[in-house]
Formats: structure tokens, sequence, C-alpha cells
């Protein structure tokens, strides 16, 4: 890059710094506390109604999460990339040292068939796989819901019980204590071994800890030296294609 080139991504750079300055006080004086400006503009607590999210302050929210409305995280939980919470006709709580992976959906029911009112309530040490959908139900503490599993209105997960990958648990299932079930629908398939009730618990733990990592880095700005140096190597790749 070249002087020219330097002085006006320069220039462009402090321009954008102070829109995304003006815009961060605007939603400062219009009483929005809960908009946060990190490597991105998306905004990862959302107001609805008056129902605001209540997150620990040691909780992971990725930066292109959405957490909306009546939601509670509890300590050392983490919220991963493209997770979509919304609390806006019901509640949503979740408890300690839980994690709710990539692409995963929560939801909530004001009312359904029956007529029954089912907000969706996550105990502690809970691991929900990624492109999970949790939608009116309830996940007991140190439970395990597996990738692409989906939970349907009034379905209770009951403590150390596992919800096997992609397992359809059809409306108001309850799902005991120690068992794996899985299937389209769900099923009983066996009981839990105490290796997997291991793996449960260390699956929490490990995501706790890989959540702090990703925390601490998310609120690192983005280096102005790095990203030249990615512009620059873009620029050597183009030159080399040309050749």
């Amino acid at each position: 890059m070249g002087t020219l080139g330097r002085a006006a991504y320069t220039v462009g750079f402090w321009i954008r710094e102070t829109g995304q300055a003006m815009d961060r006080l605007g939603s400062r004086l219009q009483g929005n506390n809960f908009f946060k400006q990190q490597l991105s503009r998306h905004r990862t607590l959302m107001n609805v109604y008056d129902k605001a999210p209540v997150v620990a302050k040691d909780a992971f929210v990725a930066p292109s999460a959405s957490v909306i409305g009546d939601i509670q995280v509890g300590a050392g939980s983490s919220i991963w990339y493209g997770c979509v919470l919304r609390g806006d006709v019901n509640s949503i709580s979740i408890g300690s040292g839980t994690n709710i992976q990539d692409h995963s959906l929560v939801h909530v029911a004001k009312s359904n068939l029956p007529g029954k009112v089912h907000p969706t309530v996550i105990g502690d040490n809970v691991t929900v796989g990624h492109s999970a959908i949790l939608h009116g139900c309830t996940v007991e503490d140190e439970a395990f819901v597996g990738m692409k599993a989906t939970l349907l209105d009034g379905v209770v997960v009951e403590k150390h019980a596992m919800v096997a990958a992609g397992a359809l648990v059809r409306q108001d299932t309850r799902i005991p204590s120690c068992e794996v079930w899985g299937g389209n629908p769900a099923k009983f398939l066996r009981k839990l071994t105490d290796k997997e009730r291991a793996f449960i618990a260390e699956s929490a733990a490990n995501y706790k800890s890989l959540a702090q990592v990703h925390a601490t880095q998310n609120a690192e700005p983005l280096d102005q030296t790095d990203f030249l140096k990615v512009l620059q190597k873009k620029a050597n790749e183009a030159k080399t294609l040309i050749q």
C-alpha cells in the first residue's frame, strides 16, 4: 500500500470510528444501555417492550448472537456465534455454566394448540449442541442436547439425561434422568453410561474455559497494523494470479 493509500485508509478509519462513537452515544441518550459495540455493528442484546436481557458479567455472548427480550443468562454461561435467543412473548432462563452452541435457536410459547404457556428454562452446566432448537421446554441441570436436536413445547429433559443428535422430541415428552433418547420421533434408546455422564460434566467445563478465551479475544480492537498486513497479503496474491 502506497503513501496515498495509507492516508486514505487512515482518514476512512477515523471517520468510521467517529460515526460509531456518535451512534453509541445516541443509543445511550435514548435510554438503551445494552448496546455494545465490539467487532461488528450487530446488536447482541436488545430490548422488547419493557423487557431487557440480564446477562451475568462473566457470561460470554458472541458478537453475532442475538439475545432479545425477557432473558436471563447466568454466571459462566456462554451463547455462541449465530445463536438466536428470543424472549419476546415469554421468558428464557439459563443457569450458570451452560453453553448454547453455534447457530442454536431458543424460543418460547405464548400459547399453542392445547392452550398452554411455556417459557424455556435451561439449568446449570447444560450443553446444547450446534444448531439445536429449543422451544418452550425445560432442560434440567447437567443434561445434554445433541447437535440439530429439536425440543418442542412442554418437553422436559431431566437431570443427567441425553438427547441424541438430530432427535425430534415431541410435545410434552418427559425424558427421565440418566436415559438416552434419539430418533424421529425420539424414543428411549438405553441408559446413560458412567462415561457419558462424566462427558456431560467435562463438556460444560471445557466450554466455560473456552468462552473466557473468546471473550478476551473479542474485547480486543482490530489492530490497524494487522489490517494492513491482510491488505498487503491480498495484494500480493492478486499480483501472483496476474503473473
